[in-house]
């Protein structure tokens, strides 16, 4: 099995994160391929950084199409996700999606908690599109700034881990997800400092794409997420051109 782990920051030092969490979540057989967008914006914390992302996304998935059995978009938030679910026939995950779909099997209401305010309404959408609002204890985000993207998870790890704990004592939250790529492998560090299960995201989703590669599901014929109608398209990459004129 192939597993594409696609992060659409163009930090590469995300991406080694990223797979330092995934990778070892990984079954025996399953290969996690790791790939860093090749333009955009270092880290993606607004709506509009997450739309260059996910169109970014929809270039990367086209190039590579054909090699790998599944595809997961490796930002919290899940930037490109349906686009990419109507245009390619393997499963793609959400990061986000699987962490707090895998947290709804641990608790019955889960908390987030990330390291920048400036992603709260962001994530609050991402709840909300995934219809798990009511799942949803809340969302606690720290204040400040940080020094560095690539070390916000040791900076700030104590302030992270009171918030956890505020989500727990306060909101009620029963599994809690440390939110944003910056922090993927941070759960497994943290775990006994937490009264409730703390969810890794980059784990959860390797997890839940394994699971939809072995279950084969058909790729859907009607509904939402069936393959749009070909047509034509000026300026996109040839391989994006390709699959929306269905030439792929």
């Amino acid at each position: 099995m192939r597993i594409l782990l696609l992060n659409p920051n163009t930090s590469q030092s995300i991406t080694d994160i990223l797979a330092a969490a995934a990778i070892p979540a990984a079954a025996q057989g399953t290969e996690i391929v790791p790939i860093t967008a090749p333009r955009g914006v270092p880290y993606i914390s607004s709506r509009a950084e997450a739309q260059i992302g996910g169109a970014i996304a929809l270039e990367m998935l086209a190039e590579r199409a054909g090699t790998y059995d599944a595809a997961i978009i490796a930002a919290f938030g899940d930037p490109g996700l349906f686009a990419a679910r109507e245009l390619f026939d393997v499963p793609i995950i959400g990061m986000s999606e699987a962490a707090m779909l895998t947290a709804c099997m641990l608790g019955k209401r889960f908390g987030i908690v990330t390291f920048a305010a400036s992603m709260e309404a962001w994530y609050r959408e991402c709840v909300e599109q995934h219809g798990l609002t009511h799942r949803c204890a809340g969302i606690r985000c720290l204040d400040g700034g940080f020094r560095s993207i690539d070390d916000v998870q040791g900076e700030k790890e104590n302030a992270l881990i009171d918030l956890a704990n505020k989500s727990v004592e306060l909101d009620g939250a029963e599994a809690i997800i440390l939110a944003g790529a910056p922090l993927s492998g941070l759960a497994a560090k943290v775990a006994d400092r937490v009264p409730v299960p703390l969810v890794d995201q980059a784990a959860a989703a390797v997890k839940q794409a394994e699971a939809l590669v072995t279950l084969g599901p058909r790729k859907a014929t009607s509904g939402g997420f069936r393959r749009p109608g070909a047509k034509p398209s000026t300026g996109l990459s040839p391989a994006l051109a390709a699959r929306i004129a269905h030439d792929k």
